[in-house]
C-alpha cells in the first residue's frame, strides 16, 4: 500500500482523510499514483492532473521522502520507501499571490 498525503482541498473534494492508501500498480512513479488515486477518488480527476494532456497542474508540487520530485519525469520509478508505504508521498498545493 502506498501512503498519499493530500492537501486540505484535497481532502475535502475526496471526503478523505490528511493520508490516503492506495494498491499502486508496480513500478510506483507519479503516474501510477496518480492513476490510483483518479481511480479511488474520481472527483479529484483534473484537479492534480489536466483531463487531457495528463500533465501536472502547475500549482501542484510533489514530494517523495522529503524530495522534492515535482519535475522529475513523471514514469521515473519512485523511492523503494513510498513503494512500501513506510514514506508518504505528498502532495502539495503552491500558494502564490502578493
Amino acid at each position: 500500500m502506498v501512503r498519499v498525503l493530500l492537501p486540505l482541498h484535497l481532502q475535502t473534494l475526496a471526503k478523505a482523510g490528511a493520508e490516503v492508501k492506495l494498491e499502486v500498480k508496480q513500478p510506483v512513479t507519479q503516474n501510477s499514483i496518480l492513476d490510483a488515486l483518479e481511480i479511488q477518488y474520481p472527483m479529484l480527476r483534473g484537479t492534480v492532473r489536466d483531463h487531457l494532456t495528463r500533465k501536472r497542474r502547475a500549482k501542484v508540487r510533489f514530494f517523495a521522502c522529503q524530495e522534492d520530485v515535482t519535475h522529475d519525469p513523471p514514469d521515473a520509478t519512485l523511492p523503494g520507501a513510498i513503494a512500501s508505504g513506510s514514506e508518504p508521498f505528498m502532495i502539495i498545493g503552491a500558494i502564490a499571490g502578493g
